[in-house]
């Protein structure tokens, strides 16, 4: 009898084969369940340092506690000093300030430059774009040390302001109760531009080229192309930079801290400082949980109320 070949099985009967039969690898970067155990340890340092103060923060919020002796039980109490303590409602006006300052400043002067940068075709840009994000990377309180320094009465500002002539303009900076605000917003702008700019950088590379040429095509000038195709490819960009801003100014402290502690007088107070101020000058801890609680709160607040505002304009 002749030998009869063996062929292989068709495909459909290894398809139906029972899994314990087949000879089944994984391929690399599928899923697995063991990947859960690689975020066990980053999770339980991000609860240690975040979930538990936090969730403690809370409970000490309901209490009037100096820190030390004994807590009692307010409730609520200390939540509605957020909104009638004349120390904390006096911080409201200084911090819209500086919104301005940190958040709608930066995004223009970042827009502007992207859009500069991303058309300019010369040698030494990347040194240029690295330059000007310089600040974002450096440390706030060194910064802020430096300009304190710039804005001293005989610093680099007051003598330049002198060498060109205008000393009539000098003064000092952030012991005046008109520009110590506005002084402490300019660094805030000078800090955020680079990042915004380089977001924005980012964004403008994913555009493509064929909106800008159509737009040549129809006539359209530099300026023209800038709001027909720019702005509107940037649209998800701008709404991060926008979000990220405003909350850097709501919660600004490191910056007030180290220029102006404040002063003069609550001329730069901003919620921050005053919670910081009243937990560890005055002692009221559970007073200051409860208004850190209550600026965590609204800081969500307004950044998902910016976030829907960008989308609803996007549809």
């Amino acid at each position: 009898m002749d030998d009869v070949a063996v062929r292989p099985a068709p495909v459909e009967a290894v398809r139906t084969a029972p899994r314990r039969q087949r000879n089944y690898e994984r391929l690399p970067g599928a899923p697995r369940k063991i990947a859960y155990l690689y975020l066990v340890p980053p999770f339980l340092i991000y609860a240690a340092f975040n979930i538990v103060p936090l969730v403690q923060g809370f409970n000490i919020s309901f209490y009037n506690w100096a820190g030390l002796t004994k807590g009692t039980w307010v409730g609520l109490e200390n939540y509605k000093g957020f909104f009638t303590d004349p120390i904390i409602r006096s911080s409201y006006m200084p911090v819209l300030v500086l919104s301005v300052f940190y958040s709608f400043i930066p995004s223009s002067i970042g827009l502007l430059l992207a859009a500069l940068l991303s058309r300019m075709r010369i040698h030494g840009l990347t040194v240029f774009r690295v330059l000007l994000f310089l600040p974002t990377v450096l440390t706030d309180v060194v910064l802020a040390v430096a300009w304190t320094w710039i804005y001293d009465p005989q610093g680099t500002l007051n003598n330049f302001l002198k060498a060109i002539g205008l000393g009539f303009l000098r003064r000092p900076w952030l012991g005046d109760f008109h520009f110590a605000l506005p002084a402490v917003g300019v660094f805030g702008a000078w800090e955020e531009y680079g990042f915004c700019m380089v977001l924005f950088l980012a964004g403008v590379m994913k555009i493509p080229q064929s909106l800008y040429e159509a737009a040549r095509v129809d006539g359209a000038n530099a300026w023209r192309e800038f709001w027909a195709v720019t702005v509107p490819g940037l649209r998800y960009e701008l709404t991060v930079v926008i979000v990220l801003t405003v909350i850097d100014a709501l919660d600004t402290f490191d910056e007030v801290y180290v220029m102006t502690n404040s002063g003069p007088g609550t001329a730069t107070s901003v919620p921050a400082f005053a919670i910081y101020r009243r937990a560890f000058l005055t002692g009221q801890v559970g007073s200051a949980a409860a208004m850190g609680i209550t600026l965590m709160l609204i800081v969500f607040a307004v950044t998902y109320g910016i976030t829907k505002i960008m989308e609803r304009d996007d549809e």
